[in-house]
């Protein structure tokens, strides 16, 4: 299996490429900085495995929801790259590429991803490891206030992202009682999204290169509150 993945959607800018088991991956956290670094980091991991983008199977990419230019470059990327080598797209959401992390990471199988929408909201959703090691939507994925979060059943759920560094107390109040503890600074790396992309790639859900498209969850994205 030969799969690369690209992920711009937060703070964290990072690129990844499966060949066999094997992964190799670069990852920098740079505001801004994303256009200028995620092409140099495709093709410093293609030229040091000495493959070409027609080689690959596919190109995973962080769909969101995230900063809404994030969003656009890894999939504007991702759909240039795919078109000029044939390829199929695979998109991944972006707070279950943070829970996957968690649980590389440290082991978190229980997972309520939160990252900060701006304008006083949290994209959430919450997740749950499966048999297969991989993170699992429970409910939606959605953007709301970080004071009416939606808070599974049961205890021993984590926090991850940079939705509880903004809104922490709001956060902490509403999720009292089923949290064991939270990180404020993680990101989404494109690491996990091979995690992700994978076993699409292997059953072939996959999609041609014009459907990779952005998930904003926000209808307009250049809403504005009072």
């Amino acid at each position: 299996m030969k799969l690369l993945a690209i992920e711009t959607s937060t703070e964290a800018c990072s690129a990844a490429l499966l060949l066999g088991n094997e992964i190799q991956s670069r990852y920098e956290i740079a505001p801004q900085q994303h256009a200028n670094l995620i092409l140099p980091m495709v093709n410093e991991l293609l030229a040091q495995a000495g493959i070409k983008l027609q080689q690959l199977d596919a190109i995973a990419f962080g769909r969101g929801p995230g900063s809404f230019t994030g969003v656009r470059i890894a999939a504007s990327v991702t759909q240039g790259l795919a078109f000029g080598a044939d390829v199929p797209v695979i998109p991944v959401s972006t707070l279950a590429a943070i829970a996957q992390h968690m649980y590389r990471e440290q082991q978190k199988i229980k997972v309520l991803a939160a990252i900060d929408a701006r304008i006083s909201e949290v994209y959430w959703a919450a997740y749950e490891l499966d048999n297969n090691n991989l993170m699992q939507l429970t409910g939606e994925e959605c953007v709301i206030a970080p004071d009416s979060v939606a808070v599974p059943e049961g205890k021993d759920w984590f926090g991850a992202g940079t939705g509880w560094s903004a809104y922490l107390p709001q956060l902490q109040s509403r999720t009292k009682g089923h949290i064991t503890g939270y990180q404020g600074d993680a990101f989404p790396h494109a690491e996990d999204i091979i995690a992700l992309a994978s076993p699409l790639l292997a059953s072939g859900q996959v999609l041609p290169p014009e459907q990779a498209i952005p998930v904003y969850l926000r209808d307009n994205v250049a809403i504005k509150k009072a």
